[in-house]
């Protein structure tokens, strides 16, 4: 059994990109009874898990909290694989990713949802939303349920959760708000004329990463993107340079750190009806 945890386990860590494995997996009968021991192999120098000699290599003093987890992780969906009755059993899952690098949390995210397929019930508990919605969005949606925890009072209750709205970016809800208002909707004109250039900043950041990081100013951007129209440089051609100055122009208009009076600034409906139209082509793949 202990041979077959052990390529489980180290087949767990190399999925985790541990960087380390398990090494030396040998069974010893104690009077407390049956046990283990191993050692942790990390750069090909076998590191024991018990107690060393001061100044020496050891497990605690070698692990980060992040390669512990992963560890136990590995150690927790390789004994599951091993039960036969797992069809039968409910599995919790408390918070996995609360201590664990942030490189492995996709692939916890894998681990439990190919478990949810095998196991009778999984039951995740996370304060990570985001980490909830990448089970949910790759989870049958014919067995899946969200609940979340609601102050209710001085106590607390249990609510259903629509993870789809929390799934949803903020770039999202922009370009679902301008499309709405285009079709007709009755929104608030001067909440879709504000999204505007929140809208076009969330594009570029995702199409010109290397170019327009956050914290980049629009107008700069322009600029540099202009210096390098016909160089092997180049980031966006003349005709698409000047149309996001114009967006820009407008959208500036109804922001208070380009605009002292943003706030009173009047807005005609066929003027934002064109802007918004503008500013959706822009941002097309």
């Amino acid at each position: 059994m202990f041979a077959g945890y052990e390529t489980a386990v180290n087949q767990y860590l190399e999925r985790f990109n541990a960087g380390f494995r398990l090494g030396s997996v040998t069974y010893a009968q104690t009077r407390g009874g049956p046990t283990c021991t191993y050692n942790v192999v990390i750069n090909n120098t076998a590191v024991a898990v018990g107690a060393a000699a001061p100044g020496e290599p050891s497990f605690r003093n070698t692990m980060s909290s992040g390669d512990r987890n992963a560890l136990a992780l590995a150690f927790f969906f390789a004994s599951l694989d091993q039960d036969p009755a797992l069809a039968d059993k409910v599995v919790a899952i408390d918070d996995p990713i609360s201590s664990l690098d942030e490189h492995r949390s996709l692939t916890t995210v894998q681990e439990i949802r190919r478990l949810a397929e095998r196991a009778g019930q999984v039951v995740v508990l996370s304060h990570n939303k985001p980490f909830l919605c990448g089970i949910w969005e790759g989870t049958d949606d014919t067995i899946r349920t969200a609940l979340q925890v609601v102050r209710d009072g001085v106590g607390s209750s249990l609510h259903s959760w629509n993870v789809d709205d929390d799934c949803v970016t903020e770039y999202d809800r922009r370009h679902a708000m301008l499309r709405e208002y285009l079709a007709g909707g009755r929104l608030n004109n001067r909440e879709v004329a504000e999204a505007i250039r929140p809208l076009l900043e969330a594009f570029l950041r995702v199409a010109c990463p290397e170019c327009y990081p956050p914290g980049t100013l629009l107008g700069r951007f322009c600029n540099l993107c202009s210096r390098q129209v016909g160089t092997p440089q180049q980031i966006l051609d003349a005709q698409a340079i000047q149309e996001l100055r114009d967006l820009i122009e407008y959208a500036n208009r109804f922001h208070h750190d380009t605009n002292p009076a943003w706030a009173t600034e009047q807005i005609n409906d066929g003027e934002l009806q064109g802007f918004v139209r503008r500013a959706l082509n822009f941002v097309k793949p």
